[in-house]
C-alpha cells in the first residue's frame, strides 16, 4: 500500500511523533491509522506531544565555535530537571543544535517568533508573485502556502532540515529526544555571531 504524505501528516498531528517514525508505523501496519497510533504509543513517541505542555526551566546554555573562530553560537536548550540536563544524551542534543545553528544560520526559533510585520510582508510578496503570473485565487492560495512553508524551513530553526540528517527537521530531532528522555525539551533562544557582522542573529525571547 502506498503511504501518502497526507496520511503521514494526519498521524503526526495526532501523535506528535516525527515524520519518519509516522511513515514507518503506517508502512508496518499497511496504512491502518489506529494500529499505527498504537505502535507509536508503545514506542513512547506519542507522549512527546503531551510532554510539550510541561514546564521546562532547567537545561543548558550551550556554546559552539566553528573551527577558525569565524562563527560562534550560544543557545539555551531547556528540560524539566537538572538531572536530565547533566545526562550525556541531553548534552549531545544541545551541542548538535548549537552546531546546526552555526551551519544553517536560522533567524528565529519557530514560526511564532517571526515578527507579524515580517510575516505579512512575505505573504504579500508571495500573493503579488501569484497575481503577476495571472493565477486564479485558489491556485495562488496553494502557491502562497507552499512558499511560506519553504520560507519557514529557511529561517526557522525548528523547521530546518537537521544538518547531520536532512531526512528529519530539528523539531523531529527534539521530539525524538523527548520521547526517549521522557521530559519536555525546548529551544528557548539563541544568538549566532559571525565575524564581520555588526549584530548577532538572535531567535526566541529575550528575557
Amino acid at each position: 500500500m502506498t503511504i501518502s504524505a497526507q496520511m503521514v501528516k494526519e498521524l503526526r498531528e495526532a501523535t506528535g511523533a516525527a515524520v519518519l517514525d509516522c511513515k514507518k508505523a503506517l508502512e508496518e501496519h499497511q496504512g491502518d491509522m489506529e494500529k499505527a497510533k498504537a505502535y507509536l504509543a508503545e514506542k513512547g513517541l506519542a507522549v512527546a506531544k503531551k510532554k510539550a505542555e510541561r514546564i521546562a526551566r532547567e537545561g543548558k546554555i550551550e556554546t559552539y565555535t566553528h573551527p577558525g573562530g569565524r562563527v560562534g553560537v550560544i543557545v539555551e536548550v531547556n528540560c524539566e530537571t537538572d538531572f536530565v540536563a547533566k545526562t550525556e544524551q541531553f548534552q549531545t542534543l544541545a551541542h548538535d543544535i548549537a552546531l546546526h545553528i552555526a551551519f544553517a544560520s536560522p533567524l528565529y526559533v519557530d514560526i511564532a517568533d517571526i515578527p507579524a510585520d515580517v510575516l505579512e510582508a512575505q505573504k504579500k510578496k508571495f500573493y503579488e508573485e501569484g497575481r503577476a503570473q495571472g493565477k486564479p485565487d485558489h491556485v495562488i492560495e496553494k502557491m502562497v502556502e507552499g512558499k511560506l512553508n519553504k520560507y519557514f524551513a529557511e529561517v526557522c530553526l525548528m523547521h530546518q532540515p537537521f544538518v547531520k540528517d536532512d531526512e528529519i527537521t530539528v523539531s523531529d530531532l527534539v521530539t525524538r529526544a523527548i520521547a526517549e528522555i521522557k521530559e519536555n525539551i525546548k529551544v528557548s533562544r539563541f544568538a549566532r555571531y559571525e565575524l564581520g557582522q555588526t549584530t548577532a542573529d538572535t531567535g526566541g525571547d529575550e528575557d
